[in-house]
């Protein structure tokens, strides 16, 4: 892939504002020329649990179809769960390694592939040092200030004590960007970093319409919302909403899916969690606003 150095007068404007702006910038891929577009930073612990797997992949997938750019730094756990999650549903990311852009220098190694599909997918790969440069143990605050620098507001998704994730937040609030995050389990010694964050005024974020408004989106009224989910529906959730033109008892909804049970469960919940459909005296019927 080729690495090209951008020129300063085509450096991200946000970039140049922060207290110590890059000297150089390296890329792979191009820059969004959109100028609209608001950039989120998603970041969090490496060692992640199915919580934070799971908030990470739930926050993102709500904001598809807003002009949001996910920036993260490439780390293996929560940053490459952000980025492929984007991907996944047709968002921009953009990556800032701790590293040079060569295949060689990249940092972690089995990322590699992955540089491929973000540039495949209109995102990019952009770093302050030569393309050779290998990963140190000061290169990854230094690249921090960069995926602050950027953003708009910057996202914590589980984050241990002494994490170098908090770096990334208290850069943030230096820089004045908006400082996010994910409450976590009070037993959770990946969450203790987050809980702090919130103690010293953090905005909590407990679903994606909570990250949309900190990123002053006006939020869609209920009936245009419900709209959009019935739009959106897979194969599968449309021949369900076609079998509850009329409420139906689950047990007999399910004989009907002709599905095996834990599958059909399984759906159902799912569509009850989307608000699509809801449950009352033993009857599931559609929602609608």
């Amino acid at each position: 892939m080729e690495i090209k150095k951008l020129p300063k007068t085509k450096f991200p404007k946000a970039l140049l504002e922060i207290p110590q702006p890059p000297e150089d910038l390296w890329i792979i891929g191009d820059l969004p020329s959109n100028e609209n577009l608001i950039y989120l930073c998603v970041v969090g612990s490496r060692k992640f649990t199915s919580y934070g797997k799971e908030a990470c992949e739930k926050i993102i997938t709500g904001l598809k179809g807003y002009p949001i750019v996910i920036v993260s730094g490439f780390a293996m756990g929560i940053d490459t769960i952000a980025h492929k999650k984007a991907m996944q549903i047709g968002m921009k990311t953009i990556v800032f390694p701790g590293s040079g852009l060569s295949a060689s220098a990249m940092y972690p190694k089995t990322n590699v592939r992955l540089m491929q599909e973000i540039v495949d997918s209109g995102g990019c790969l952009i770093s302050e040092f030569e393309p050779d440069f290998k990963a140190t143990q000061w290169s990854f605050p230094m690249r921090n200030r960069l995926m602050a620098g950027i953003s708009k507001a910057v996202l914590i998704i589980e984050a241990e004590e002494k994490s170098g994730t908090l770096i990334t937040a208290r850069l943030t609030t230096e820089y004045n960007r908006d400082l996010l995050a994910v409450p976590g389990s009070i037993f959770s010694s990946n969450s203790k970093g987050t809980n702090r964050l919130l103690r010293q005024g953090a905005t909590p974020i407990t679903c994606s319409e909570d990250v949309l408004e900190a990123l002053g989106f006006e939020l869609p009224k209920d009936e245009e919302k419900q709209a959009r989910l019935f739009a959106d529906l897979s194969p599968e959730e449309k021949k369900i909403t076609e079998l509850l033109r009329e409420p139906i008892f689950r047990d007999d909804l399910i004989r009907t899916m002709k599905l095996p049970i834990p599958a059909a469960n399984a759906m159902l919940t799912i569509m009850e969690i989307k608000g699509l459909i809801k449950e009352e005296l033993g009857e599931i019927r559609l929602v609608y606003t």
